[in-house]
């Protein structure tokens, strides 16, 4: 049996739907935007921390509900499997850059949290060969930013609101995607 080309793993990446982990991220961020409304500062940045850290098996969790496979038993091995899996690990790490900041200035951590795990929307745009990471990174990191130094006083509610938000946009946007992949290529 001859290896698969990383083409053909590619166009298997690709044809995946993409849903279970931007509805855990948009889940885990709906939580942190109300512990940001409900909760004193000291347990809402603990609910950020604990959220945000489970965003990866909430991901598991939902891709049982849509049907995709998390972990892909019994298929192939497919190289970009193991990149995205890299990019979920990059985010983690960037926690040393959050953790930092956040002990000068409790109010960064939605900024930084926010922004750096959403970079692993770049690598998955350029994988899937589509648009919607680039928008995601961008698009939060540029909103984040904004809302941090126009409305201060509302970093825990407002910037976990808007990244909800953005996924919501990019939830629709795969969801409409995968729709439209030819009907041979799209496995649940």
């Amino acid at each position: 049996m001859s290896p698969i080309s990383l083409d053909e793993q590619r166009r298997a990446f690709t044809s995946r739907r993409f849903l279970a982990m931007p509805l855990a991220g948009a889940t885990a961020w709906l939580v942190v935007a109300a512990a940001g409304l409900l909760l004193p500062p000291r347990p809402a940045v603990w609910v950020l921390y604990g959220a945000t850290g489970s965003i990866v098996y909430l991901g598991m969790l939902f891709s049982r509900i849509t049907g995709e496979d998390f972990f892909r038993r019994g298929q192939p091995k497919n190289s970009f499997d193991t990149l995205f899996f890299y990019t979920v690990a990059m985010s983690l790490l960037v926690y040393a850059v959050a953790i930092p900041f956040f002990l000068a200035d409790y109010t960064s951590l939605p900024l930084t949290v926010g922004i750096l795990t959403g970079l692993m929307w770049l690598p998955l745009s350029w994988i899937i060969q589509h648009w919607v990471g680039v928008f995601h990174a961008v698009g939060r990191t540029g909103l984040l930013l904004a809302a941090w130094y126009l409305l201060p006083t509302q970093r825990f509610v407002v910037l976990p609101l808007l990244i909800v938000l953005l996924y919501g946009i990019t939830i629709v946007v795969l969801e409409r995607r995968w729709h439209g992949l030819p009907k041979a290529a799209s496995p649940k």
